[in-house]
């Protein structure tokens, strides 16, 4: 027995490297309809947005008000930019229209502590406020943190007596083609200027929200989550094309975010991250996304990525597109569930399982 829907309308917000992505994505899903782009570069407002992906035209117009995303009645926004647009965010809410984003959001927790909202209050209550004006939904996802760490919620199923669950993204990243993303976090400045660990925490502190929503599911009360680094400086001037990193300034890291109780790490979630080889110290990058569960039994599991057929991962290109494609396509393949939600701010604990579930080829 087969069920057909209406294709669901999507505005997407921003045509970067993950948007441009998903432009191709979205145009190749037949229950999936883009209605409208809305772009902050002056330049690309008015072309199409197949060509802004690198696509034939598509009949899509690039836009820059949000006027004209309320005005086009999509079922719900998918916003793709570096940054949160938390004036956007409450707008289209309380316009009725449901968001999946995969900028800085999975619980709120860190936008409210890190984040000030200028209205004085928190930023969790200013959308949850604005979803119940609307009668819309609100929900941050995207592969790390996000579809990691509900992996590493899934493989505790079959265990018993937890004693740490530990989630870890060891990858190359050089693959994230975004210059902003990485000055702000700090990478290329000297390794010993005293703002890259301020930086290296602000930016990254999102992955906090990620173990207090593993923590969410587990049911357990964390006292804090702690954040503890290492940085590995570059041994030689490193030119990747699109991003220069001298001799003994950051080019890779380790990162935990610790969920403590009583003194104890028992939700963890790491980021080894390189950006070249050439650091020192330097990490054994495994290229995948690891979940650890110590308990009875204990488990060790690997999500790893492969490119299909004539994807060349020594393409620079290419390989920059499976990173797009694993960051955007979780919020793709929750927009059914998300648009079905019940109104206010949603998590993955929230989320059926169907709202993790990809779409078979045509």
């Amino acid at each position: 027995m087969s069920t057909t829907h209406a294709p669901i309308r999507v505005f997407q917000v921003a045509s970067g490297n993950v948007g441009s992505e998903m432009i191709k994505r979205i145009s190749a899903y037949r229950d999936l309809e883009l209605v409208g782009l809305h772009c902050y570069s002056p330049e690309k407002i008015g072309r199409d947005a197949g060509e802004i992906a690198g696509l034939e035209p598509i009949g899509v117009t690039a836009t820059g008000t949000i006027e004209e995303i309320i005005a086009a009645q999509p079922d719900v926004l998918t916003f793709h930019g570096v940054f949160p647009d938390e004036a956007l965010y409450e707008r289209v809410l309380e316009a009725g229209i449901n968001i999946v984003t995969t900028a800085d959001f999975i619980t709120g927790h860190h936008r409210d502590r890190n984040h000030p909202h200028p209205s004085g209050r928190k930023v969790t209550e200013v959308l949850e406020a604005a979803c119940q004006r609307g009668g819309s939904t609100f929900y941050g996802t995207g592969m790390n943190p996000g579809l990691c760490q509900i992996l590493g919620v899934v493989h505790s199923a079959d265990v018993a007596e937890i004693e740490n669950v530990t989630v870890i993204e060891s990858v190359d990243v050089s693959c994230h083609h975004s210059v902003e993303t990485w000055k702000e976090v700090g990478y290329g400045k000297p390794i010993d200027d005293p703002s890259i660990p301020g930086s290296l925490e602000k930016y990254t502190r999102v992955f906090s929200d990620s173990v207090y929503m593993m923590a969410d599911c587990f049911d357990l009360e964390l006292d804090e989550v702690a954040f503890t680094y290492e940085l590995g400086a570059c041994t030689k001037d490193v030119d990747l094309g699109w991003y220069r990193m001298p001799k003994g300034s950051l080019g890779a890291n380790y990162i935990k975010y610790q969920g403590m109780v009583d003194g104890v790490p028992r939700i963890e979630s790491h980021l080894e991250w390189q950006m070249t080889p050439h650091t020192d110290p330097s990490w054994n990058i495994k290229g995948c996304y690891i979940t650890q569960i110590t308990g009875d039994p204990n488990i060790y599991s690997k999500h790893m990525i492969f490119p299909k057929p004539g994807v060349r991962l020594d393409n620079p290109e290419d390989f920059a597109s499976i990173g797009m494609t694993v960051t955007g396509l979780p919020a793709l393949n929750s927009l059914r569930s998300v648009v079905a939600a019940a109104p206010g701010i949603r998590t993955s604990a929230d989320m059926p399982l169907r709202g993790f579930a990809g779409r078979f080829a045509r």
